[in-house]
């Protein structure tokens, strides 16, 4: 659809309504009314010219063209109803020639009312018996608000009063045939228009099926083209849907912060992108830090990506990302304690894991937040190890994010666990938001201690206090930083240079197919070529017109052509056989 948008503009959606409660009404006895009616119209309209885009792909777009199969033309439905309804929804007057006549005759009689109303209202001695010197109406009758004290001085049928009884509204007795005849006529015209609007409503009745079958389907084209502008507007991609279960996101960026962004006057490329995988080399993956905002924001863009990929919706994300089906995503993020419930932070993390874990397959992706939060740090480290344990056998994909330090070494001990972190600059003390996988989070407690103007004193007591097997622990991840850097560096050259090669590989494919297409269209014109005559027609698109073949000049490559009574001498590229100059003008 991308592609087919390009080249031939936006499908024109403009005028579409969805019509489809208004299907349904019109084969009740009610039927529609002239508003509704006026809707299908336009929509049916609007159907005729999406029809017309529909056309204009060739077999390039079969996909495009399978799902515009179902949408059919109904021009002649829309211009019966155009004939007879105007876009403001009101019957037009040459809907019938009874309805003209009608309308024109009640014009009429109004214009001779108004004439005797006007005479009447230049005698003085009525407008000194009327409450203000103008006609108003009751019903369709056109009447005098006459003053009660008065009502022996004006002959003619009272109506109704005013609230307060000091206004009688009467209709003379010089208007009551006339006005009669005008409440005849209008009931007469308003049987003709429900006839019409009933005659109406059965022709989209015996047209529902087809019709609703077209809104459908132009839903279905509205939707596609909607993701393509989103995919457009938001410079995401479609990722590729694989069957070997490797997750992988280059550049993603969650689609909220992007609005931020520029909400903000900033450009939303200011977000800083993650790159994250799954299924290659680890399975589970932990990441482990302070509490700096980084790490949720990781999860959550992981999860909102997925889920817009399986929808089919385009993901801010860079080219080669790879996405697997995952049958369920399950996902535990922020604090949700609850008083009615009397569950604390721990508590009502722990229900929502254990139900994940009941619930998870190995087609599952579970995204957990602050794993073993909210508890003592030893309890909780180790129920964490024992969910990872269970995550492990149920075989399922998971993020894990935690701020134990314990659990860093599960992925130093576990097949098919690993760790990552969200940089963080010592200096600025704020996160930079970069993924790091392969590299541990450290909480940087003590150096954060330190820039805040902790004593120094302070700083090293704190720093005696850390057990020697910590220091150790710390010292050996550290140690390790540099060459798993360099590793993770290596990998995204190497996925960036098959991406490459990739990318030139269809495009050297696109460059061999248009040589050989114009290939083919070469030979197929030279072929034509050999079998003209003298008193063919050929287009010369040279004059963008039709003209009579007079001869062939093959030995000086021009051929003499015949345009009403001029004959000149033309190239022979600038013939073309008719039937290809009809299509590429029509495309």
């Amino acid at each position: 659809m991308r592609d087919a948008v390009e080249r031939h503009g936006y499908i024109p959606f403009g005028g579409v309504h969805d019509v489809r409660p208004a299907l349904k009404q019109s084969g009740t006895p009610a039927g529609l009314d002239a508003e509704e009616l006026s809707e299908v119209g336009e929509t049916l309209k609007a159907t005729a010219a999406i029809c017309r885009w529909l056309e204009l792909l060739d077999e390039e777009f079969p996909l495009v063209q399978k799902a515009g199969e179902r949408v059919a033309d109904y021009s002649p439905v829309a211009l019966q109803i155009e004939r007879a309804v105007d876009e403001r929804g009101r019957v037009r007057d040459d809907a019938s020639q009874r309805l003209l006549g009608l309308r024109r005759s009640i014009e009429s009689q109004r214009s001779e009312i108004g004439q005797i109303y006007a005479r009447m209202l230049r005698r003085p001695d009525i407008t000194k018996i009327l409450q203000f010197p103008n006609t108003t109406q009751r019903g369709e009758r056109t009447v005098l608000p006459l003053k009660t004290e008065y009502r022996s001085q004006l002959k003619g049928i009272v109506h109704t009063s005013s609230d307060t009884g000091s206004t009688l509204f009467i209709e003379p007795s010089e208007v009551v045939q006339a006005n009669n005849a005008i409440v005849k006529m209008i009931d007469e015209e308003r049987k003709e228009v429900v006839r019409i609007l009933a005659q109406l409503s059965f022709v989209v009745h015996q047209n529902e099926d087809g019709i609703c079958d077209t809104i459908e389907a132009l839903g279905i084209l509205d939707l596609i083209c909607g993701k393509v502008r989103y995919l457009k507007l938001r410079d995401c991609v479609c990722p590729t849907i694989v069957d070997d279960r490797k997750l992988v996101l280059y550049q993603a960026r969650h689609p909220l912060l992007m609005d931020l962004f520029r909400n903000q006057g900033k450009p939303a490329s200011d977000v800083i992108p993650i790159d994250v995988r799954l299924g290659d080399d680890f399975d589970i993956l932990v990441i482990t830090g302070p509490n700096t905002g980084g790490k949720t924001v990781t999860l959550k863009t992981l999860g909102l990506l997925i889920m817009m990929a399986q929808s089919g919706i385009p993901i801010p994300a860079g080219k080669g990302s790879t996405v697997p089906v995952f049958t369920q995503v399950h996902i535990d993020v922020g604090d949700e304690q609850s008083i009615e419930q009397s569950l604390s932070t721990f508590s009502s993390h722990l229900s929502n894991m254990l139900r994940m874990l009941n619930q998870a397959n190995a087609q599952s992706l579970v995204l957990l937040d602050e794993l073993g939060a909210g508890t003592d740090p030893d309890e909780g480290a180790a129920i964490g190890r024992a969910i990872i344990d269970e995550l492990r056998r149920i075989g399922c994909y998971a993020v894990i994010n935690t701020h134990l330090s314990a659990l860093k070494a599960v992925a130093f001990s576990t097949d098919r666990v690993d760790n990552a972190s969200v940089e963080f600059d010592a200096e600025t003390l704020r996160p930079t938001y970069h993924l790091r996988i392969g590299e541990p989070g450290n909480s940087n407690a003590l150096t954060i201690a330190s820039r805040l103007g902790m004593p120094k004193r302070l700083v090293n007591a704190a720093k005696s206090y850390l057990s020697g097997r910590h220091r150790a622990f710390n010292k050996a991840i550290a140690a390790t930083v540099d060459s798993r850097r360099q590793t993770e560096r290596a990998r995204l050259e190497a996925n960036q240079a098959l991406l490459n090669a990739e990318q030139q590989r269809i495009r050297y494919q696109n460059e061999a197919q248009k040589l050989e297409e114009e290939r083919r269209i070469q030979d197929e014109w030279h072929a034509w070529l050999g079998t003209l005559r003298a008193g063919d027609t050929v287009y010369v698109r040279r004059f963008e017109r039709s003209a009579k073949l007079v001869r062939l000049q093959l030995q000086k490559q021009t051929a003499v052509i015949a345009a009403g009574d001029v004959e000149m001498e033309v190239p022979l590229g600038e013939l073309l056989q008719q039937e290809r100059a009809d299509r590429s003008n029509s495309s």
